[in-house]
């Protein structure tokens, strides 16, 4: 399993729309995977509305959100109509990208053993390596979750563009080093 600190593994895949989304297409933003069983199942329904409807907001802190499945880009389609999704949804048939980053993994079901994709989100930061790993996650209110996660980013990510160019924000009222005027 992947850990935070680590690169983040690269790959392309198809969209929805049939087009290829290649990872290192978001380098210089922020990105949120996040790995799904099944389209239009009411859990992975439920987590790709709530990501759909913060969109905006991720979208305000530099971030891209991506949904992958090993369902196919037609399917995909079909999901993001039906609910009106605005995430991008990538198409792992192969499951390629779920073995990269230790998605796939066995489950039991019904006493069953099968294989199967372990909910999970990964955030990236600007740079491309994992900030946030989360596995077997739980998919009312795991968006919001995220987003708090994405703000923290984007704050230390600006934070430090700040210092490394050497621009400080006064703010008003506080002098140099902080102190009072």
């Amino acid at each position: 399993m992947l850990q935070a600190g680590q690169p983040a593994p690269t790959f392309s895949l198809p969209d929805a729309d049939m087009e290829t989304f290649d990872l290192v297409s978001l380098h210089g933003r922020i990105a949120v995977l996040f790995f799904y069983p099944k389209d239009d199942t009411p859990g992975c329904t439920l987590q790709a509305i709530e990501f759909s409807d913060h969109e905006d907001e991720f979208t305000r802190h530099h971030c891209t959100v991506i949904g992958l499945s090993r369902d196919d880009c037609l399917t995909h389609a079909e999901f993001r109509d039906k609910h009106g999704l605005s995430v991008r949804l990538l198409a792992d048939t192969e499951g390629e990208v779920c073995r990269l980053y230790g998605v796939w993994q066995s489950k039991e079901v019904d006493g069953v053993k099968k294989m199967g994709i372990l909910r999970s989100t990964f955030i990236i930061d600007k740079k491309g390596i994992l900030r946030h790993v989360h596995y077997g996650v739980n998919p009312r209110g795991h968006a919001a979750e995220v987003l708090e996660q994405v703000k923290q980013l984007d704050r230390k990510g600006s934070h430090a563009d700040r210092e490394k160019h050497g621009r400080h924000t006064e703010l008003p009222g506080v002098g140099p080093g902080g102190q009072p005027d």
